[in-house]
């Protein structure tokens, strides 16, 4: 009898035992379980460094020498790693430490560290209840520790998810505040250079440690403020990251454009004359004039490089030592480029001087691809070649301009050559204004056969015979202005001041038109066809 009661109170203590160890182990296993799961998705967590290669990464080659943003691909890749390490983590504690040493002892009448256990009783305990209890409790805890990791990784994910999508909605906004700031400046950049001429939506970088080739350097999946290069070299991408400060070039012929085209306005402003009728001596005066109302005060004026200074220190220099601007040569023209800036605003002016013999002809015009970028339009007028203003010469006066070595084409012709050629390639010439600028005044003055030409320079040319060109100018265009300048007068050795300036007003005037008003076009009346 006694025997037989002897398994029950063994029996109640082993429940007990088993019950305990379930909950004992179920604890400690969803703490040690849970936090080897949470160390090992933190030390999967990375890369660490920027630019380290990544196996886990298709590596197709990139259309752009940069490494991927981080956020675009490879910290999904690391999130999904470092999960599916740290549940692997889970397990394998599961496995290793729970089941294969510290149940396996337990069963075989151990203690978990595998020390054998001398009381037969204690032995019999631990195999038959604290065993089990131990594997349940190990199992249950890894279930719970699986769900609590689980959950910590489902608000990872969700916060991953959200900074994926603040990087994704910073791209087009950082896109569209680069575009606002460019349509409120009225910035569109184009080439300078000849034989290209084209619109860059896009400039081109070099990276300044390899010289790496960055055509997309703009917000995107390459970074939204930075890209880093292939070499390392972070770069801006953007105004707000100091993206101003790299040497931009054309896209399509990969020279250089000046740091000033991809931040200010460009005001294009081809001179349009015949050979001969002044145009390079008149560029001259133009450029000097600038810099005389510059010293005047409330103006800036600087070359855009140091190509540009040297085009124009070489023509000014040329014409004081011969009195003569040699003829221009060499196909379509580069720009010279000035800065122009008034207080806070400012305009980059591309003057372009084309040979005359490219107004010669209609296909020859059509062949000038900058006059599609023209904001306005400066005729050089050489009404000594007109016939009609020949025809009033007297025998002396003849003499007098034929030493003026006149153009070998008229102002009315060169203008009904441009004219429909012009419409063509702008597709708004109504909407242009023009700056009809009268050449070798100081020849002009000295012929007894024509009247001088007074403040009205419209209605002097319409008394010499050129009322269809005025007539012509007020229609076609938005807008027209005339002058009379002696462009060797203002270059040659002891210039005049005065007429430097006078040289100056067309262009001031086209500025103005832009919205760079300055003193000058504020002091002088024009006079409108």
């Amino acid at each position: 009898m006694t025997s037989g009661l002897v398994p029950l109170p063994l029996l109640l203590l082993g429940g007990w035992t088993a019950l305990i160890a379930v909950g004992v182990c179920a604890g400690r296993a969803v703490w040690e379980l849970a936090a080897a799961g949470l160390g090992a998705v933190w030390r999967r967590l990375g890369p660490w460094r920027t630019g380290d290669g990544d196996g886990r990464l298709r590596t197709a080659r990139q259309p752009e020498p940069a490494q991927l943003a981080y956020w675009w691909r490879q910290m999904w890749v690391d999130a999904s790693t470092a999960a599916r390490h740290g549940l692997r983590t889970v397990w394998r504690n599961l496995v290793d430490r729970w089941l294969r040493r510290t149940a396996r002892n337990l069963f075989t009448g151990r203690r978990p560290d595998g020390r054998r256990v001398d009381i037969p009783v204690n032995r019999f305990l631990l195999a038959v209840f604290v065993a089990p209890g131990t594997a349940a409790g190990a199992a249950l805890g890894a279930v719970l520790a699986c769900a609590a990791l689980t959950a910590v990784l489902t608000v990872f994910a969700l916060l991953l998810g959200l900074v994926w999508l603040g990087w994704a909605a910073s791209v087009p906004a950082l896109r569209g505040l680069e575009r606002g700031r460019r349509l409120l400046r009225g910035i569109r950049v184009k080439c300078p250079h000849p034989g290209c001429y084209r619109p860059v939506p896009l400039a081109l970088h070099h990276c300044p440690n390899c010289r790496a080739e960055h055509r997309a350097l703009r917000p995107g999946r390459y970074g939204a403020l930075w890209h880093v290069c292939d070499c390392g070299h972070r770069l801006p991408a953007t105004r707000l990251a100091g993206g101003g400060g790299l040497t931009a070039h054309c896209p399509y012929c990969e020279r250089w454009l000046p740091e000033a085209a991809t931040t200010t306005r460009v005001v294009h402003a081809p001179l349009i004359g015949g050979t001969s009728s002044g145009k390079t001596m008149l560029m001259t005066a133009m450029t000097e004039g600038l810099q005389a109302w510059a010293r005047r005060g409330g103006l800036s004026v600087e070359y855009a490089s140091e190509d540009d200074r040297r085009t124009a220190t070489g023509l000014a220099q040329e014409v004081r030592r011969t009195g003569w601007a040699h003829a221009t040569t060499g196909g379509q023209p580069r720009a010279l480029m000035l800065l122009v800036r008034r207080g806070r605003r400012r305009r980059l002016l591309y003057l372009y001087d084309p040979m005359g013999e490219s107004v010669s002809e209609a296909e020859r015009v059509r062949g000038q691809g900058y006059l599609a970028h023209a904001d306005g339009v400066v005729l050089v007028a050489d009404v000594l070649a007109d016939p009609k203003v020949r025809g009033l010469l007297s025998p002396e006066d003849a003499r007098l301009v034929t030493d003026a070595r006149p153009s070998a084409q008229g102002p009315w012709e060169t203008y009904q050559r441009l004219t429909g050629e012009l419409a063509a390639l702008t597709g708004r010439r109504s909407r242009l204004p023009v700056a009809a600028v009268v050449t070798k005044r100081d020849v002009i003055d000295g012929l007894t056969s024509l009247p001088v030409p007074g403040a009205r320079i419209d209605e002097w040319l319409t008394e010499i015979g050129l009322g269809p060109l005025v007539r012509a100018l007020g229609h076609d265009f938005r807008s027209a202005r005339y002058w009379t300048v002696s462009a060797h007068a203002a270059t040659c050795a002891g210039p005049l001041e005065s007429e430097q300036l006078r040289a100056a007003e067309p262009v001031l005037w086209l500025l103005a038109a832009s919205g760079l008003r300055t003193r000058a076009a504020a002091e002088r009346t024009y006079t409108t066809a």
